[in-house]
C-alpha cells in the first residue's frame, strides 16, 4: 500500500484552495461547484491546465502521461479527484 493516503474530501479541499489562489486571485466568491466544468465556466484555460498538472504531479507525486491528457481526467474538481485517487492507487501507470 502507499504511504499517501489522500481522503476525497481533503484533496478536493485542497485543489480548491489552489484554484482559488492561482486562477481566481483569492476571490473565493466566486463559486463553482465539484462538478463545473474548468474550461466551460472559464475558472482555468488552457495553459492554466498545464499549471494544474505541475501542481499534481508535485504535491501527489504522480506522473500524468499525455495520453491521461484528457477531460475526463481534469476538467471538474470531481474529474482531478477521481483521477489523482486511481493514480495513487496505481491504475493507468503500468510504466511509471
Amino acid at each position: 500500500m502507499s504511504d499517501t493516503v489522500v481522503k476525497s474530501n481533503e484533496l478536493k479541499t485542497a485543489l480548491k484552495g489552489f484554484i482559488v489562489s492561482n486562477f481566481l486571485f483569492g476571490q473565493d466568491s466566486l463559486k463553482f461547484d465539484d462538478a463545473d466544468s474548468f474550461l466551460e465556466k472559464g475558472i482555468i484555460d488552457s495553459t492554466g491546465i498545464l499549471e494544474l498538472i505541475s501542481y499534481l504531479e508535485e504535491t501527489y507525486t504522480i506522473s500524468v502521461e499525455d495520453d491521461e491528457l484528457i477531460p475526463e481526467n481534469l476538467d471538474s474538481v470531481n474529474a482531478v479527484d477521481a483521477f489523482v485517487r486511481r493514480k495513487l492507487n496505481g491504475a493507468g501507470s503500468a510504466n511509471s
